[in-house]
């Protein structure tokens, strides 16, 4: 497509985004040196009907884009605005309040929700680099076992589990050994195999002990494997017109972790870019529920030579959201938890 019916299909979403009408070609005209003549700006406005990226939602009307049309915009038309100093500045002191991980990112989805007036989603980053500092096993009773799991990151887990084969004291001081050895310093996401193998070099009068403990130790692990999230700015939803038949729908989906974490995963970008979806790229998670919407995000923690993935920061809103605005505001924001959490 050429520079010309790209810039009036930057035209037409720039001021859908900002009237929330159907836009035509003399207002197009009045509101933009495109440095054509009418017929020229509404034979163009033809071309890119015919090629899908914009539509006449009635007769008489002028023309919104469709997501096709916002697919090239993003692609090929926005520009990423850099953030002016006072608005860098404003950043940094929000975040330099922060005293710990949580009040950082509940910090992060309040600040992005108003950047960007949509809904903010944020993942946590702790649960995926954790590293195992000590595994304790303590015999409480003849039938109890005490099974703790402390992490760099100064959390403790604990379970007790009653014993179906129990041995003596000695039995789970050599575990804790042999589990130590394997664990320690490692991340919590790598250590699965490892605990296989100890299982399998178990003797056979006390394997089934053995497995007794180290199952507990896997839900353990698993229970730090899992994902955690916050949203922010839901309230954001009922303030957009455009966006009310879709509330219901979002807002159903907005409860389920699960699902978002899922649309995350759906990002491929590298620390430092920015992903955006929308409409149809959506429907592969959620269905029928966001085909009106658009989801920009980005990463804020470096993938672990790929073993484990990277955390993001998404915002959530209308396929007609302002990209330009939410593009940089979410890169921006990225950099900043980035340099934060070092």
């Amino acid at each position: 497509m050429d520079e010309r019916k790209l810039s009036i299909l930057g035209a037409i979403v720039e001021d859908y985004v900002a009237t929330r009408e159907p836009v035509g070609s003399k207002s197009l005209l009045e509101r933009h040196e495109l440095g054509v003549s009418a017929a020229t700006v509404r034979n163009d406005m033809s071309v890119l009907e015919e090629e899908g990226l914009i539509m006449q939602p009635h007769t008489s009307a002028g023309r919104i884009p469709t997501d096709k049309g916002y697919r090239v915009f993003v692609d090929y038309v926005a520009q990423v605005k850099p953030l002016s100093a006072p608005e860098r500045r404003a950043i940094h002191t929000f975040f330099d309040g922060a005293h710990d991980l949580d009040d950082l990112l509940s910090r992060t989805v309040r600040l992005l929700s108003r950047l960007t007036n949509q809904v903010a989603v944020v993942q946590y980053p702790a649960l995926r680099q954790a590293h195992v500092r000590h595994v304790e096993l303590v015999k409480t009773s003849e039938t109890l076992l005490l099974v703790v799991l402390i992490t760099d990151a100064g959390r403790v887990d604990q379970q007790t589990i009653s014993l179906q084969h129990p041995q003596d004291a000695a039995f789970y001081e050599r575990q804790r050994e042999r589990i130590n050895r394997v664990c320690a310093s490692r991340p919590v996401t790598s250590v699965g195999g490892d605990l296989n193998a100890l299982l399998e070099e178990e003797s056979a009068p006390t394997r089934a002990a053995a497995t007794e403990v180290l199952e507990a130790l896997g839900e353990l692990l698993a229970s730090r494997r899992e994902d955690r999230m916050i949203v922010g700015g839901v309230s954001n939803l009922a303030r957009g017109e455009q966006f009310s038949r879709e509330v219901g729908p979002m807002l159903d989906l907005l409860e389920e972790q699960l699902v978002l974490l899922r649309l995350l995963g759906e990002m491929h970008s590298n620390f430092g870019e920015v992903d955006v979806l929308i409409g149809e790229e959506l429907s592969s998670v959620s269905g029928d529920a966001l085909q009106r919407a658009a989801l920009v995000g980005s990463a804020y923690t470096e993938a672990a030579g790929g073993a484990s993935p990277s955390s993001r920061i998404a915002i959530l809103g209308p396929s007609s959201m302002d990209y330009v605005t939410s593009i940089s505001s979410v890169r921006a924001v990225a950099r900043y938890i980035s340099r934060f959490i070092g």
